[in-house]
C-alpha cells in the first residue's frame, strides 16, 4: 500500500469514528443515545424493494442512515458499497433510503440518526423479510408390490415457517391425508395407488405444489368374463377383463389346448385390461367350456366361460370365476411361459 492509500484509509477510519461520536453512536450499537423513536416494523417480501423513511425539519444540521454495523448514508454522501441501497430524492421534510431486491441478509434494525441543535435523536425501524414457501426436497416416484411399506418425505423452507399438507388423488377422488413432512404407509394396498401432492404455504405467495406418483403392483384379478348365446354359423364373442399392475397377459384355452390367434377360425385381441376371443363362424364343435388365463410377474388367475347356443342352459354370469385354476392347467401355462423364454 502506498503512502497516499495509507493516509486515505486512516482518513476514512477517522471520519467513521467522528461520525459515530457526532451522533453518539457506539461501534456495533447504532444510535443508542439521545431521544429514540421506534417506528413500526417494515415487512417486505424477498425480491421486492423496501423504503425506509425518516422525518426531518429545517432544524436538522446533520443526518445519517445506519444499519447494524455500517453507515449507509451521511447526508447525500453514500458510504455503503451495496449498489442496491439508494437515497431517495423526496420532500425536504423526509430523508429516506430504498433497498432494492431485498434478501434475508437485509433483515434487521436500521437507524436514522439526526443532529438537531446539537442534540442527537434517532428513529429506529426493523426490516422483516418474508420468503415464499418453497419445496426443496421431495421423494421420487415409487413403485412397490402390494403389502410393502412406503415412506414419503417433503421438505420446504420459507419465512414465516411454512405448513405442509399431503393430498391423495386417485380415480376415486381427492382427500387430505396428513399434515407434516412425512407420510408413512404400512402394508400398502392397490387402492392406495395414485398421486400424492405435497402442498406447502406460508400465505406469502401461492402454495408450492409437487407430486409423488405411487404405483402399487398386484397380481391379476378377473372382474368380468362373459359370452352370449350364438347360433351355428354366426359370429360368437367371449371376453375377459382383469385388473393388474403391471397389466396382465392373456391366454385362452379349450380344455387343455391353448388357442392361438388366427388359427381354426378364431381371433384373439388383447387391449389393456381386456381380452376378446372371436369365432367368425361358430360350429357345433366350438360349443363348450373355455378358460381365460390372466397372468403377470406377481401371479396368475383364470375364469371359465361357456360358449353356448340359443336356448342352451347356462349360469347367470356365463362363467365361473376362480382365483386358482386346475393344477394341470396352471402347470401347463407356467411350463409354456418358461419355455417361451428360451
Amino acid at each position: 500500500m502506498g503512502i497516499t492509500g495509507y493516509f486515505e484509509l486512516q482518513w476514512k477510519c477517522l471520519v467513521v469514528v467522528a461520525l459515530r461520536l457526532l451522533f453518539l453512536v457506539p461501534a456495533g450499537v447504532p444510535a443508542r443515545s439521545g431521544d429514540s423513536y421506534l417506528k413500526d416494523n417494515i415487512t417486505v417480501r424477498q425480491g421486492d424493494s423496501a423504503v425506509l423513511k425518516c422525518s426531518v425539519d429545517n432544524k436538522v444540521s446533520r443526518v445519517a442512515w445506519l444499519n447494524r454495523t455500517t453507515i449507509l448514508f451521511t447526508g447525500n454522501e453514500k458510504w455503503s458499497l451495496d449498489p442496491r441501497v439508494v437515497l431517495l430524492n423526496t420532500a425536504v421534510t423526509e430523508y429516506s433510503i430504498k433497498i432494492l431486491n431485498v434478501n434475508v441478509y437485509d433483515e434487521g434494525p436500521y437507524v436514522c440518526s439526526i443532529l438537531t441543535n446539537k442534540k442527537p435523536e434517532s428513529t429506529k425501524v426493523h426490516l422483516i423479510v418474508q420468503v415464499p414457501a418453497r419445496i426443496v426436497n421431495i421423494s421420487t416416484d415409487v413403485s412397490v408390490n402390494e403389502g410393502s411399506n412406503v415412506s414419503l418425505v417433503c421438505l420446504a423452507i420459507g419465512r414465516p415457517e411454512p405448513t405442509i399438507l399431503w393430498k391423495f388423488r386417485s380415480s376415486k377422488g381427492n382427500r387430505i391425508i396428513t399434515e407434516g413432512e412425512y407420510v408413512e404407509m404400512t402394508g400398502i394396498t392397490k387402492d392406495m395407488s395414485g398421486s400424492y401432492d405435497c402442498i406447502t404455504s406460508n400465505d406469502i405467495s401461492p402454495p408450492d405444489v409437487r407430486t409423488v406418483q405411487v404405483t402399487v403392483n398386484y397380481p391379476p384379478v378377473i372382474s368380468q368374463a362373459q359370452s352370449k348365446g350364438t347360433a351355428v354359423g354366426q359370429k360368437g364373442v367371449m371376453w375377459c377383463e382383469a385388473s393388474a399392475v403391471p397389466l396382465a397377459d392373456f391366454q385362452w384355452y379349450k380344455g387343455e389346448r391353448r388357442l392361438l390367434n388366427g388359427f381354426n377360425g378364431v381371433k384373439i385381441e388383447n387391449k389393456g385390461k381386456q381380452s376378446m376371443l372371436t369365432f367368425f363362424n361358430v360350429s357345433e364343435e366350438d360349443y363348450g367350456n373355455y378358460t381365460c388365463v390372466a397372468m403377470n410377474t406377481l401371479g396368475i388367475t383364470n375364469a371359465s366361460i361357456i360358449l353356448y347356443g340359443p336356448g342352451a342352459m347356462h349360469d347367470m354370469n356365463n362363467a365361473a370365476l376362480s382365483p386358482t385354476s386346475s393344477l394341470l392347467l396352471l402347470t401347463l401355462v407356467l411350463t409354456l411361459s418358461i419355455l417361451s423364454k428360451f
